[in-house]
């Protein structure tokens, strides 16, 4: 009789040394506000080496992120990364944004360039009294305040950059500055990210270049997601999708395979860490964990409601 094996993904108590980093949206309404809190309660035993809060185009939504790093600070013991952008911004105005996260406990601050206020396929153009990229930016929030900051990564190169070269002297020009991490844009070939990693390696950049993952919650969504920011969707994931338009069920058992595929592959080619694309949603995120190994610890991460961080640590 053959003895039963566990999956090659779990290791008796423990992790496999995996690290998983969630991101998330500022609500626009009270019921996105209850999602996404829904969805953080729900992730938040898992233990996130931090969780990512976005910034809209041109700052649209400064304050809503603003508000919501600051209640993830306030009500959980999850670590916060507050993105922040330089577009259509003056200078002070941006120092007063770090110096604020600073002042409220952040400790972490994902630093992008940002879309420009009309979206994607507007041309950049940097804010005379602004600063100037990405790289500026690293620079100026390490000036300001004793804050880690991660930054993007392009595998398929950023939708206005003439080349993956060029992305990629960006991004050394970003750790450079002072950057530690970067996430990359989302991608369905993994090929594509080893490829890119190399390529990243041999121009002799070294921090960790973390695999941004999104899960397919809808498919339409996604492709029309990745048509504005440069990411290929293949032919054969529309395909698993075809015909399912009126068929949720069905869907959500495809988008969990293909992500499972997905990040199993990244395993086992030596993956340790992944940044997961939520859309503020937690069914499938989870589901994902679970298979790599991760499992809740309910007492080390949620703070009881209107409780502070420090009163409970």
């Amino acid at each position: 009789m053959i003895s039963p094996r566990p999956s090659r993904f779990v290791e008796a108590g423990g992790r496999r040394g995996l690290h998983v980093s969630f991101e998330f949206f500022p609500p626009k309404t009270a019921e996105m506000e209850q999602s996404l809190w829904e969805s953080i309660r729900r992730l938040a035993p898992l233990k996130p080496n931090f969780v990512s809060v976005t910034y809209g185009a041109g700052g649209s939504t400064r304050e809503r992120t603003h508000a919501t790093v600051k209640r993830i600070l306030a009500e959980t013991l999850l670590t916060p990364a507050a993105h922040l952008t330089c577009v259509a911004a003056r200078r002070a105005e941006v120092d007063a944004v770090i110096a604020a996260y600073a002042q409220a406990g952040v400790r972490h601050i994902v630093a992008l360039r940002g879309d420009p206020v009309g979206g994607v396929g507007e041309r950049y153009t940097p804010h005379p009294q602004g600063y100037t990229n990405a790289a500026d930016l690293v620079a100026g929030i390490k000036r300001i305040a004793d804050i880690e900051v991660s930054v993007s990564a392009y595998p398929e190169k950023h939708p206005d950059s003439p080349s993956v070269e060029a992305d990629i002297d960006m991004l050394k020009a970003k750790v450079d500055a002072g950057a530690t991490r970067a996430m990359t844009q989302f991608f369905f070939e993994n090929s594509l990210y080893f490829r890119y990693l190399d390529r990243v390696r041999a121009a002799g950049i070294t921090i960790p270049i973390v695999p941004g993952i999104l899960p397919v919650q809808n498919f339409k969504q996604t492709r029309n997601f990745a048509a504005r920011t440069g990411a290929s969707v293949p032919a054969w994931l529309a395909d698993r999708f075809d015909g399912l338009d009126d068929d949720p069920a069905t869907r959500k058992l495809i988008a969990a395979a293909v992500a499972a595929e997905q990040v199993i592959d990244l395993v086992d080619h030596g993956v340790t860490d992944f940044h997961f694309y939520t859309m503020n949603r937690a069914d499938l995120v989870y589901a994902i964990c679970h298979l790599l190994g991760l499992r809740p610890d309910h007492g080390s991460t949620a703070a009881p409601a209107n409780q502070t961080v420090k009163e409970n640590a």
